[in-house]
C-alpha cells in the first residue's frame, strides 16, 4: 500500500499549529492543513507491512491497539497517494460513520500501532483521514444519499452523541424510519457541549446533521426522556428504542469544604462556555468565567486539559492541574512494547498554552485535594493539597495512591473544576425505562446483542460500556444498529 519506498523517502509531516499565544485569543480550530501534494506524500509513507496492526482494534495488555472501527487504513492511504480521493472517501465511509469527528478528536490508536512507528515516525493516519473527508465535502462526494426504499419500522434513538448518531445513520441507511431525541437545545451530545470549539468547531457537526436530515433522519431537541417527555409515548409510537445517553454522572470528590461556592464539575464549565459562545460570542455573560481567577483543575485527562485551555482563553490569573498518578515516562518503557498503546507523557494543547502564558507546565503529579478553604462569604479561596505515593494493598495486591503524611501545602483557588471522570448512566433515565444497571452503573445488556432486560429497548455507547472514546461510541452505535435491524427484520445486511 502507498509507495513501497515512501516511508524511506518522506518524513512524517503534520498540519501546522498556530502559536499558543496567538490561538488563545480565539476559540477556533488552530491547525493549518497540508497542501494536497504534501498530503499525498504522507499517504505514500504507508508501507507494505503485511500485517496492518493499524486497523486491528485489539486489546493488548489492557489497552487498545489499532482502530476500534477497523478502518481500512492501508487502502485509503494508498488511494490518497494516488490522488483517488473519491474512492478513498468510499473506503473510509465503509467503516466510519463520522470521519469529520474522529479525525479531529480521536487520540489515534491506529497511529500508535502503525508498523512505521516501530523504528521511526508512524504514518499521519489521522491527518489523512481528515483530508479525505474534507475533500469529499469540497467536491460534493459527501452529499445526502437517502435510501431508495423504506420499511414500515420506526426507531427512536435517545441521545444524539456519537453512539446515537451512528446508530441512527446506519438504521436510516437500511430504510427504517429513525427519530433522534436530544434533551439539549442542539444536536450532538458530547460532541456539541462536551468537546470545546478549538478541538471540534460546531459547524462541522451542523454540516453532518444537515446531511442526515436530508437523508431522512428526524431530530427532536429539548426532549428530556423521563422528565418532560414520557417513556410511554416512545413505547407507543416506536417499534424499537435505543438508549445512547452517555455516561453522564460526573465523579465527585468528597473532602471538607466541598460545598463552597465556586466549585464546579468540568462538564458544566465546558458546556456553559460553548453554549454562551454559540449563542452570543460570550457576550451574554451566562457562562462560568475563569477571568482573573486562580483556577484549580482536578483531573489529568482530556477533559482536564480542555478545562485548562478554556480557562486560559477566559484570561485566568493562574491555572494548576492535579494528576493523582505519577508522571509517565517520556519514552516507551521496556515493558510497553509496540504495538501496545504507548504509555508516555504527552503535553496537550491546553497544557502547551498554559506553559506559554505562565511559564510552567500546569500539571502537578501524585497530588490531590485534602480540603477546600472558604472565605467569609462562603466562596472557595484556597485548596490544601497533599502528595500521594503508590502502595500495594496487601489484600487485593492492587496499587493504591496513598497520602504522604506531612506533605500538605496551600494553593490559591477561587475556581475549582472537577474533571475526575464519570461513573455511568444517569439514574432517572434508567429508572424511567426500567432497564437494569450492572455493577459499574452502566446499562446491562444481553451479551453482544445490545438488548436490555426490557423488550425492544437496546443500549449503546458510554451508557453501556462506560466512559470511553468517540471512536468506541461510533462502533457501539453501528454494532447496536445491526442488532436492532436483526431484531426487527430477522436478518441484517448492515456492515
Amino acid at each position: 500500500m502507498g509507495k513501497p519506498t515512501g516511508f524511506l523517502e518522506y518524513e512524517r509531516k503534520g498540519s501546522r499549529a498556530e502559536d499558543p499565544l496567538g490561538r488563545i485569543r480565539h476559540f477556533h480550530e488552530f491547525h493549518t492543513p497540508l497542501t494536497e501534494a504534501q498530503q499525498r506524500e504522507q499517504g505514500a509513507r504507508c508501507m507494505e507491512c503485511g500485517v496492518p496492526f493499524c486497523q486491528s482494534g485489539m486489546v493488548l495488555n489492557g489497552m487498545v491497539s489499532g482502530c476500534p472501527l477497523n478502518n481500512l487504513v492501508p487502502e485509503w492511504n494508498d488511494l490518497v497517494y494516488n490522488g483517488n480521493w473519491g474512492q478513498a472517501y468510499n473506503r473510509l465511509k465503509k467503516t466510519n460513520s463520522f470521519p469529520e469527528f474522529t479525525s479531529r478528536v480521536c487520540p489515534a490508536p491506529c497511529e500508535a500501532a502503525c508498523t512505521c512507528g516501530l523504528n521511526g515516525d508512524p504514518v499521519s493516519i489521522k491527518e489523512n483521514e481528515r483530508a479525505i473527508i474534507e475533500k469529499a465535502y469540497e467536491t460534493g462526494e459527501a452529499v445526502a444519499r437517502p435510501p431508495k426504499l423504506r420499511t414500515d419500522k420506526k426507531i427512536a434513538v435517545v441521545g444524539s452523541g456519537p453512539a446515537g448518531l451512528a446508530a441512527a445513520d446506519q438504521l436510516n441507511k437500511r430504510g427504517h424510519n429513525v427519530t433522534v431525541f436530544e434533551r439539549e437545545d442542539r444536536i450532538g451530545g458530547l460532541l456539541m457541549y462536551g468537546i470545546p470549539n478549538m478541538k471540534l468547531e460546531k459547524p462541522v457537526i451542523d454540516r453532518k446533521i444537515q446531511v442526515m436530515k436530508e437523508e431522512g433522519v428526524s431530530f427532536v431537541t429539548g426532549a428530556d426522556i423521563g422528565r418532560n417527555y414520557k417513556v410511554n409515548r416512545l413505547k407507543r409510537d416506536f417499534d424499537c428504542i435505543i438508549l445512547a445517553c452517555g455516561a453522564s454522572n460526573p465523579r465527585d470528590i468528597q473532602v471538607p469544604g466541598r460545598d463552597a461556592e465556586g466549585i464546579y464539575f468540568a462538564v458544566d464549565f465546558l458546556k456553559s462556555t460553548t453554549k454562551s459562545l454559540l449563542n452570543s460570542g460570550l457576550e451574554d455573560g451566562s457562562y462560568i468565567s475563569a477571568k482573573d481567577k486562580h483556577v484549580l483543575v482536578i483531573g489529568g485527562g482530556d477533559t482536564g486539559n480542555d478545562c485548562v485551555g478554556t480557562a486560559v482563553r477566559h484570561g485566568c490569573a493562574s491555572v494548576t492541574q492535579l494528576e493523582m498518578m505519577p508522571k509517565l515516562p517520556d519514552a516507551r518503557a521496556e515493558n510497553n512494547t509496540w504495538p501496545e498503546w504507548p504509555r508516555v507523557c504527552k503535553t496537550d494543547y491546553g497544557q502547551e498554552e498554559a506553559a506559554a502564558v505562565f511559564g510552567r507546565d500546569p500539571r502537578m503529579y501524585q497530588t490531590t485535594v485534602k480540603e477546600f478553604v472558604r472565605d467569609e462569604s462562603g466562596k472557595v479561596c484556597k485548596a490544601i493539597l497533599v502528595s500521594l505515593t503508590p502502595q500495594k494493598d496487601p489484600e487485593t495486591n492492587r496499587t493504591m495512591m496513598m497520602p504522604v503524611e506531612g506533605s500538605e501545602r496551600e494553593v490559591a483557588a477561587d475556581l475549582v473544576l472537577i474533571a475526575a471522570g464519570f461513573l455511568g448512566a444517569e439514574g432517572y433515565v434508567a429508572d424511567a425505562f426500567g432497564v437494569e444497571l450492572n455493577e459499574r452503573t452502566n446499562v446491562a445488556t444481553d451479551g453482544k446483542s445490545y438488548g436490555t432486560n426490557v423488550e425492544n429497548v437496546f443500549a449503546a455507547g458510554d451508557m453501556r460500556r462506560g466512559q470511553s472514546l468517540v471512536v468506541w461510541a461510533i462502533r457501539e452505535g453501528r454494532e447496536a444498529a445491526k442488532e436492532v435491524d436483526r431484531w426487527l427484520m430477522g436478518y441484517t445486511n448492515l456492515a
